[in-house]
């Protein structure tokens, strides 16, 4: 008996998202039998006016990168959607999929792959190709493991509150991905022709997309250098694919707001360098000092540069800084796009609706723990949060800077700016706000 319910149990997990979609059919079946059953449905998947933030149009904004970028004659062939072949997963090579609560970022993977070989001496990009989940059988001197030669992007995909799966700007992670492949010698592509691919595999694997606002299925699309050859070249070899991985929040919910450690004698990155662009190089030498940090009681690192101690960013996420100016005026502040941080997609979203709503002046500009720390000792410094794809919005409430100990009052606010971002974006990501940011694939 309790084997029973053991496979009873898994078969339920296993298939939750079919059967949430058949009662979901059988409820507007049965509604729909009743007077008035059409309105009964909108009804319930409406969203009141009232709850959520307006969006007004405002007059065009350039973006922080090129969204389109010239391919170099010598990159040859571009592959194309038409191409796309299909191998699915047997039976028993599908994974169980996990709890909503057990949704660690990062850990778990769905049965399928996109994959699309680059060879220039084959005349270009391949094929591409949806193949089960499967390891890479690589040379141990392909160059990806040897100077770094790689990158990738980080995207999201939402199950809205209407059932349907949405993107989220996915053109801007194409435009982005491509300027870090021009940067790093590796080949471009087309953009929306990677979309069209990576939204067929969303499709194969839709019922991890997980069927809750408190999760999403991240989507990792990477570009590495795999020619077999020692020297510090571009590879003529090259490999772009992409897994998908169910993800709960990147912070645990209930921890309250960030405490950051501020340590000026570590760096992140530098002018000339690749620090905004998304390359792994950026991030694995971070980790020594995240975990300085953590030992200090922290959550993340807050990255300083400079004499003058600037604040670039704050973990993997850019950093936004809202206080009142002399004038009594309030004003958001952000690191500008100087070559230090990555012109990251949140941040970008972030700046154009606080322009858009016009309720306060916003900046890109430098800004210094000697401000933040003049402002907290004047009762002027109102909130400071972080913002990416992974976390989206998280708020800060404590600096450790130099034995300085200080208090940002984020979250004291009856009414906060961070928490009407995260709304609203995450309005948009599910469905709640229509929205041309998020378009809709399944």
């Amino acid at each position: 008996m309790v084997l029973r319910s053991k496979s009873f149990a898994r078969y339920i997990f296993q298939n939750q998202h079919k059967l949430i979609q058949q009662l979901l059919q059988t409820q507007q079946l049965q509604i729909r039998l009743c007077s008035g059953g059409s309105q009964q449905i909108q009804q319930a998947l409406r969203v009141e006016e009232d709850d959520m933030p307006k969006i007004s149009q405002a007059a065009p904004v350039a973006a922080p990168f090129p969204m389109t970028l010239e391919h170099a004659p010598d990159v040859g062939e571009q592959f194309r959607y038409a191409d796309l072949s299909v191998r699915l997963a047997a039976p028993h090579e599908l994974s169980p999929k996990p709890d909503t609560d057990d949704m660690a970022f990062g850990k778990y993977f769905t049965d399928h792959m996109l994959k699309i070989a680059y060879h220039k001496r084959l005349g270009g990009w391949q094929k591409p190709e949806i193949t089960p989940m499967e390891t890479l059988n690589l040379h141990p001197a392909a160059k990806v493991f040897h100077y770094a030669v790689e990158l990738f992007e980080g995207m999201k995909a939402y199950r809205g509150v209407d059932g349907r799966i949405r993107l989220f700007r996915p053109n801007m992670n194409m435009a982005r991905m491509n300027i870090t492949a021009y940067r790093s010698g590796l080949p471009t592509f087309e953009g929306g022709e990677l979309i069209k691919a990576m939204s067929r595999l969303i499709q194969i694997d839709s019922e991890w997309v997980p069927h809750t606002e408190s999760a999403s299925l991240y989507i990792r699309p990477t570009l590495i250098g795999i020619e077999p050859t020692l020297g510090v070249a571009s590879s003529d070899s090259a490999l772009l694919y992409t897994i998908l991985s169910p993800v709960g929040a990147y912070f645990k919910p209930g921890s309250g707001g960030l405490k950051l450690y501020a340590n000026p004698n570590y760096t992140r990155a530098w002018h000339g360098g690749v620090g905004d662009r998304k390359v792994g190089s950026n991030y694995g030498p971070t980790i020594h000092v995240q975990k300085e940090a953590l030992k200090e009681g922290c959550h993340q690192v807050l990255w300083l540069y400079g004499d003058q101690h600037e604040l670039t960013e704050v973990g993997v996420m850019n950093i936004f800084m809202l206080y009142v100016k002399e004038n009594g005026e309030r004003e958001l502040l952000t690191p500008p796009l100087d070559g230090l941080i990555l012109p990251g997609i949140t941040r970008d979203s972030i700046l154009r609706l606080c322009r858009q709503w016009g309720e306060f002046s916003v900046k890109e500009q430098k800004f210094t723990m000697t401000m933040v720390q003049q402002l907290a000792k004047e009762g002027r410094l109102l909130e400071m949060f972080g913002a990416g794809t992974a976390a989206v919005i998280s708020p800060i409430e404590h600096i450790a800077y130099m034995g300085d100990e200080i208090h940002i009052p984020t979250e004291s606010h009856q009414a906060p700016i961070y928490r009407r971002l995260y709304d609203t974006l995450t309005g948009i990501q599910y469905g709640k706000i229509e929205h041309e940011w998020a378009p809709v694939i399944a």
